[in-house]
């Protein structure tokens, strides 16, 4: 860990930004309908009480700007008192090593305010990449004075919001298969993410103040295939915070104060578990891997040890998504397949109300705003669906151009990253 930095490419003077950096068994505060801090939004489930949000658009009616996004990179953008975040990887043409990059933007109009190289890798640490991963896949994290950015085994740092990196975190090795994809969760001072590789698999707690290591607490998997990518979700029960982590095997949920395993669920041999848990009505919702997926309800509440077998409240194997999260709304849960099979079910029972081929396949999460619910496909269609237990399909939207990361809603306005472009659609 090493606490100096190289100075940003772009200065810019500090920015003072007003947004608490946890609520209460939430990930992260929302100041309102501008922002969206980290991956899935104010608290990490993909809602947003934005208005006016688009429901038509292309590559060329209803952009507000569109911009080149240097390097390489899935990380989801992420926005705060007009700023935008996002992480990539660049490559020296001359050498061909990959630097590890923060970069901001100026929401307004696209401007690059500042690219910032935050972490130089082994260039065997980048070599081992799955065809839908990138060597920047985490989203990054925007607090009220810093940017947390994580590149899985190859490291974490936290920039201040002119693009200074304070602290470093590259000591804590492990062997990836396929390459990074989980996001960080933010918790007070603690930074909490999955470290599922092809052995020891763990959740690690950094100091977010300093990048230290808190906790790192083993699996203990009974899963063969070891690795996952998931996304931690903090929770409240019975006034208890609750790190949600699903990994290979089983989701487990851990004490932020120690990392102390608190309960599991198993889920067999699921492994490779991509989805953030969205938490809601009391019920866990989340999905099991590879390699048929399963999706899950599951009661947090009362859970003890192991909990297969007593808090599993209700399942659904048809149409469970491998790579896409959940988003809820009202009394309905809505998922999307990555064969392109979305479905709305009753959140509480399960009850499924419809399933329907959009078109594609899928890997972004959706998100919901102005009631609606926005799916966007690997080939850059937006599909735009009204929430409800009655399908209606409102507009298809073609970005013409490849991409992997979920949009970002704030303002009244989409966010979307595709694989070489940054693009606002709205006004």
């Amino acid at each position: 860990m090493t606490p100096l930095s190289p100075i940003p490419r772009f200065p810019l003077s500090r920015l003072l930004l007003t947004l608490g950096c946890l609520g209460a068994g939430a990930a992260l505060v929302s100041a309102g309908e501008t922002e969206w801090p980290q991956f899935r939004g104010p608290t990490g489930e993909g809602i947003s009480h934005a208005t006016d949000v688009p429901v038509k658009w292309s590559a060329t009616e209803g952009v507000a700007w569109q911009v080149e996004v240097p390097g390489k990179g899935w990380s989801s953008p992420v926005l705060h008192q007009g700023r935008i975040y996002l992480t990539s990887a660049e490559t020296d043409a001359t050498s061909g090593d990959v630097t590890l990059h923060a970069l901001c933007f100026d929401a307004r109009n696209g401007h690059t305010l500042w690219d910032t190289e935050v972490i130089k890798p082994d260039p065997a640490q980048v070599a081992a990449m799955h065809r839908k991963n990138s060597p920047a896949s985490p989203t990054p994290i925007v607090t009220n004075d810093r940017v947390y950015v994580h590149f899985g085994h190859m490291g974490t740092a936290a920039l201040d919001l002119a693009g200074q990196v304070l602290w470093r975190q590259t000591e804590l090795n492990y062997p990836p298969t396929h390459g990074n994809g989980g996001s960080p969760v933010l918790l007070g001072d603690e930074l909490i993410f999955s470290a599922d590789g092809s052995k020891d698999p763990c959740v690690i707690a950094l100091d977010a103040k300093t990048g230290a290591l808190r906790w790192k607490t083993p699996r203990n998997s009974p899963a063969k295939k070891q690795f996952s990518f998931s996304t931690p979700l903090v929770i409240e029960v019975g006034g208890t915070q609750e790190v949600i982590s699903p990994g290979p095997g089983f989701v487990g949920a851990y004490d932020p104060k120690d990392g102390h395993e608190m309960w599991r669920v198993g889920y067999g041999e699921g492994y490779s578990v991509v989805p953030r848990p969205v938490f809601a009505h009391g019920l866990l919702y989340l999905s099991s891997g590879f390699d048929k997926a399963t999706f899950y309800a599951i009661k947090p509440e009362g859970a003890k040890g192991d909990a297969t077998a007593t808090n599993v409240a209700w399942t659904q194997p048809k149409g469970a998504p491998h790579t896409p999260s959940a988003v809820v709304v009202g009394d309905e849960v809505y998922f999307v397949s990555d064969a392109g099979i979305a479905t709305c079910a009753n959140a509480v029972t399960g009850e499924v109300y419809w399933n329907e081929r959009l078109g594609g396949n899928f890997s972004s999460s959706p998100v919901v705003a102005d009631g609606r619910i926005y799916f966007v496909n690997e080939s850059g269609v937006g599909y735009v669906v009204k929430a409800s237990k009655t399908y209606e399909l409102l507009a298809t939207n073609d970005l013409a151009e490849h991409t992997l990361a979920s949009p970002a809603v704030a303002d009244g306005a989409l966010y979307l990253r595709t694989e070489s472009h940054l693009w606002k659609i709205g006004k």
